[in-house]
This record gives structure tokens, C-alpha cells and sequence, in this order.
């Protein structure tokens, strides 16, 4: 099973999730941010991901920590799920519609954290969450699942049908990305012969 635990606890998030790369898309999420909630619902759905998420954060400063730290624990369970990422197809890519919104994600699990975000949202707020946030939490991601995430808004008029798109679009990349290679299932899929 390609599963991972983690509890991360600081002076400004106490953070407990689980993640099940090879799940149905069952998720349990309660981050005390209600849109963030929302997010990583359809992360987990889509990406055909089992995935807990239990955070008691500073919310009464902003989202800001929360999501952040969120998106490092995200990362981090990716990474540790993914052991040696033996027999994975590395790569994955979606161009997803939502309405008028288009976005494109591509995935490389490289080992190499880069992030390349480049969307024009176009309010500030969608509910309670600061839509700046969205680029901090995939950046926290990148950084700790060491991959390099390619995040592109084709089109897009509405500021939460953006950072849905991101989100969904995100997931399948990722999970075509995690799934095993029949052709090459105990093989690491670099020449280094190390990822």
C-alpha cells in the first residue's frame, strides 16, 4: 500500500493527515477553512486519492498558516507515499475545463521542486479565503513532494472556478503521474536510475 501519516504540529498549526495513493477518492476534511475544504475534496475525488485532513490552525489571524502548512504536509505525504516512486509513470498532465475557465497542470515527480504559476484571479476574496493563498499552497507542495508543477490559466473569468480548475486539473496530472507503469513496474523511470 502506498500510504502515508503525518502529524505536523506548530505554534501556529496542529496538523493530522493520511493519505492512500492507490484509494477510491474517500475523503474526510476539516481544516477550519471552508473553501480550502472544499479544495481538497475534489483534490482527493479526482485524483482518485483517500485522504484525511484534520487541522486546528490561527484562523482567527487568516488562512494564511493553515494553508501553507497544509500544503507541506500534502507534500510531504506525497513524497513518503511514493517511497523510491519504483514502477511509477513520473509524468502527468491535464488541460480541464470548468465552465468558462480552462487550466492546464503538468506533473514531473523528479525530485526537483519548481513550481511555475501562472493565473490571473481575479478577485481578491473568494468567501473567506484569500485567493493569493492558492499559489502559496502549491508552492508549500512542490517544495516538499520535490516535484516540479507546471499550473496555467488558459482562460478564466470566475475567481473560484480558477482555483477549482487548479485544483481538479492538479489531481488528475498527479494522479496519472503516481500510477504504476505495467510495462516498466520495477523499474525507476529515469536513466540515472535514481529519482
Amino acid at each position: 500500500m502506498r500510504t502515508s501519516e503525518i502529524a505536523r504540529k506548530t505554534a501556529e498549526t496542529d496538523i493530522q493527515l493520511t493519505l492512500n495513493l492507490d484509494g477510491t477518492g474517500k475523503s474526510t476534511i476539516d481544516t477550519g477553512v471552508g473553501f480550502l475544504d472544499h479544495m481538497l475534496t475534489l483534490f482527493a475525488r479526482h485524483g482518485r486519492f483517500d485522504l484525511t485532513v484534520k487541522c486546528k490552525g490561527d484562523t482567527n489571524v487568516d488562512a494564511h498558516h493553515t494553508t501553507e502548512d497544509i500544503g507541506i504536509a500534502l507534500g510531504t505525504a506525497f513524497a513518503e507515499a511514493l517511497g523510491d516512486k519504483r514502477g511509477i509513470v513520473r509524468y502527468g498532465f491535464m488541460v480541464l475545463p470548468m465552465d468558462e475557465t480552462l487550466i492546464l497542470s503538468a506533473v514531473d515527480l523528479s525530485c526537483r521542486a519548481h513550481l511555475t504559476y501562472d493565473a490571473n484571479i481575479p478577485a481578491q476574496k473568494v468567501g473567506t479565503f484569500d485567493t493569493e493563498l492558492a499559489e502559496e499552497f502549491w508552492l508549500a507542495f512542490v517544495r516538499n513532494a520535490a516535484c516540479t508543477l507546471h499550473i496555467r490559466q488558459l482562460s478564466g473569468t470566475n475567481s473560484h472556478h480558477i482555483i477549482e480548475g487548479m485544483f481538479k486539473s492538479v489531481a488528475r496530472s498527479l494522479k496519472a503521474a503516481v500510477a504504476i507503469d505495467p510495462d516498466a513496474a520495477d523499474e525507476i523511470p529515469s536513466t540515472k536510475g535514481l529519482l
